[in-house]
């Protein structure tokens, strides 16, 4: 018969965790995922943007090509196609291609147009961002940015930053 000493015995009955280190465990976890998820959320937000700048650059794009036919650049009415309308319009939808965002022209003229990109649905949370915008004037292309509107008045209109160069 083998006799066992007590680190032997003991040492057979302790396998697995304490509760004590699964709540710690547990904790950690916890902090972890306090810290890390709102980051997370916050860069998901920032590459849904991209939507934004997706969609007006087509808009862009498409007033191009509209001025060069045309003597001036489509007016809000022409962003989305009519049935029976002439001319027909740009062809592009009111929505960004995953819906983050509604496009709309304003100001426009011969020689420039508005084009700005509201966020919808669950990407007005993202308040820095909520209104990206193009302003075409003179030949001049101007990028802007702000919480509830661009204010096109000042030197740099980009005030949340949203447009990464």
């Amino acid at each position: 018969m083998h006799l066992r000493t007590p680190l032997q015995a003991n040492a057979r009955r302790r396998q697995g965790f304490t509760l004590i280190e699964i709540m710690i465990a547990v904790v950690i976890v916890a902090i972890l995922a306090a810290i890390a998820l709102p980051s997370f959320i916050d860069s998901v937000r920032k590459s849904r943007r991209s939507d934004a700048f997706a969609a007006l650059s087509a808009v862009q794009q498409a007033q191009e090509r509209w001025r060069a036919n045309m003597a001036l650049y489509a007016t809000n009415a022409q962003l989305t196609v009519a049935t029976n309308a002439v001319p027909p319009g740009l062809g592009l939808s009111e929505t960004s291609s995953s819906s983050y965002y509604t496009i709309a022209l304003s100001d426009t003229s011969a020689t420039g147009y508005t084009v700005t990109g509201t966020a919808s649905g669950s990407q007005t949370a993202d308040t820095a961002c909520a209104v990206i915008g193009v302003r075409m004037t003179g030949g001049n292309i101007r990028r802007g940015s702000g919480a509830g509107a661009i204010n096109w008045a000042v030197t740099s209109p980009d005030a949340g930053n949203c447009w990464a160069k």
